[in-house]
């Protein structure tokens, strides 16, 4: 089964409608999903936002939000090897450096990282790093 690593954005962008594509990949696919921990700190910093850009309670929102994680499996940063981080963060430094643990991710489980993050993909294109997580949405 192939991994896939999500980046928050792609969180935020599943939790922005009731009928989100991205919602239903992460539910009904052969794919296996993982996240570093972090990310569900990141959600909860960003929760007002997510809350206004969906337009729908708060409570909504977390009733999806649950939905969602159901789906991923969260990896402890600890997991992540020495050489993997260094790599990630020598990839990520000069683009964001909030990206080294996800890149870092994908390097140690040899998966695809699924970000929408345009300036992050095309910086890491630019190094040599191909391996994306590409949906036809």
């Amino acid at each position: 089964m192939k991994k896939v690593i999500v980046d928050t954005n792609i969180i935020f962008k599943a939790l922005r409608s009731r009928h989100s594509q991205i919602r239903n990949l992460l539910h009904h696919s052969g794919y296996s999903f993982f996240a570093p921990n972090f990310i569900v700190v990141e959600i909860f910093k960003h929760k007002e936002r997510i809350v206004r850009a969906s337009k729908v309670t708060e409570d909504e929102v977390l009733e999806l939000l649950e939905k969602v994680l159901q789906n991923i499996k969260f990896v402890n940063e600890e997991f992540i090897g020495t050489g993997n981080l260094i790599h990630a963060h020598k990839l990520c430094s000069d683009i964001d450096e909030k990206d080294t643990l996800f890149v870092a991710l994908t390097l140690e489980l040899e998966g695809s990282l699924w970000t929408e993050d345009r300036e992050l993909k095309n910086g890491l294109k630019r190094k040599d790093f191909d391996q994306f997580f590409e949906t036809e949405f």
